[in-house]
């Protein structure tokens, strides 16, 4: 199976934005009462047998079972037996929302998220709809489950033999818009490595460097904005809280981040095309995202969305058929790329590498990307050779023939 997401912009009547600002209050509510239920069972389990808080007791019955996805829809089915505000909500979209906390707290086991937190009014952004009907768009509509036909804006056309499973309506500071996610029964092979090689080593200095001299200036969209988003911020906290007028000034503030993710966004895009241009191989850094957004210089690393690139680069190299990989990010900016020789710790200040053992000399971040790149091939079983102009070439190793 082959899935794509297509996102297109709604142009709803005032009638259905009504319907959907209620649909997502239902859900907020949902969600909340959900996540209620499952916080106050743990806290029923989180006091000694033999003492009680001297605060707060949560009495629930120690035969009660935990909480679940399949538990708490059944008890959907049931409310919605009682509450009008329930039944004009789809049951499966209300599920899909049950399935939304359940992810959370896998997320929280398994990868040590946090704790999943209650969403206050005006948070829950989006609904979705786990089946459609057939051809649920044509026309320049989409046909959504109750809420019927909806216009859209389809910029592009999408490409015949898929099947539209799934349907995600967003909203955003600047409108509504669906997300339809369609699937075609076929099975698309990863591209193998071949061609020449590009290895990428990002900073904040130069955004990028690459293995063949190609240095690309960081652009700063938040930092640039930063003075506009604080006299914005400014007029918020003026308002009065709740009026209309701090209605108004809050919608402002968020066009400007929403304006400025969309720039880097497509900065991204167009840089991750034009790196997969004559390249058959794309080796970057595994980096510590994480590390790196919770240091000293975090909001310089969030502003440059290093996680955003490389989930960008690595889409745009499936499309183009261009390999794809990450290669340990240890060291890279301490080993020289001719010699291999370790020439230690570098200072921020020191922007060029000079190699102690064989007298190579670059860029510090070109000498990192090189490094990057050798750590590629030699991952995909080529060997490696470095030519006089300081560029890398990879020859893929001879298999040799079993004797009889």
């Amino acid at each position: 199976m082959f899935n794509l997401t297509y996102e297109f912009k709604l142009k709803p009547t005032q009638t259905q934005i009504a319907m959907f600002e209620e649909w997502l209050e239902t859900h907020r509510r949902v969600y909340n009462y959900a996540l209620a239920e499952r916080k106050d069972w743990y806290k029923s389990r989180s006091c000694r047998v033999n003492a009680c808080s001297l605060q707060s007791e949560y009495i629930i019955s120690a035969d009660t079972p935990r909480p679940t996805f399949a538990s708490q829809c059944k008890s959907l089915t049931a409310a919605r037996k009682e509450s009008d505000f329930l039944l004009r909500v789809n049951a499966q979209s209300l599920q899909q929302t049950l399935r939304r906390l359940e992810k959370a707290f896998v997320s929280m086991w398994e990868q040590n998220h946090g704790f999943p937190r209650f969403k206050k009014s005006g948070r829950m952004r989006s609904f979705s709809f786990p089946q459609l009907g057939a051809k649920p768009l044509s026309n320049g509509y989409v046909k959504l489950p109750v809420i019927g036909a909806v216009k859209v804006r389809q910029s592009r056309d999408i490409p015949d033999g898929g099947t539209i499973k799934q349907a995600r309506v967003v909203r955003r500071v600047s409108g509504w818009y669906v997300m339809l996610t369609v699937q075609w029964d076929v099975s698309v092979p990863q591209p193998m490595p071949h061609g020449e090689g590009v290895g990428i080593d990002v900073g904040l200095t130069s955004f990028i460097a690459t293995s063949n001299g190609l240095l690309v200036k960081r652009s700063r969209f938040f930092t640039d904005a930063e003075r506009k988003l604080k006299l914005l911020q400014q007029r918020v906290k003026r308002k009065r809280l709740g009026s209309n007028n701090w209605k108004k000034a809050l919608h402002k503030v968020a066009k400007l981040h929403e304006y400025v993710a969309n720039c880097r966004k497509d900065w991204h895009r167009k840089l991750s095309y034009q790196i997969c241009t004559d390249t058959g191989m794309v080796f970057v850094e595994d980096l510590n995202l994480v590390g790196l957004s919770r240091g000293m210089l975090g909001k310089h690393c969030l502003d440059a969305g290093f996680g955003q690139f490389f989930n960008i680069l690595e889409q745009t190299c499936f499309k183009r058929g261009v390999y794809f990989q990450k290669v340990n990010s240890r060291k890279t900016s301490q080993i020289c790329p001719n010699c291999l020789f370790e020439t230690g710790k570098k200072e921020l200040s020191e922007r060029t590498h000079v190699c102690s053992n064989c007298g190579y000399t670059t860029d510090r971040d070109v000498a990192a990307a090189q490094v990057v790149l050798a750590r590629g091939l030699a991952a995909v079983g080529h060997t490696v050779k470095m030519l006089a102009e300081g560029k890398f070439i990879g020859i893929p190793l001879k298999q040799e023939s079993p004797g009889f």
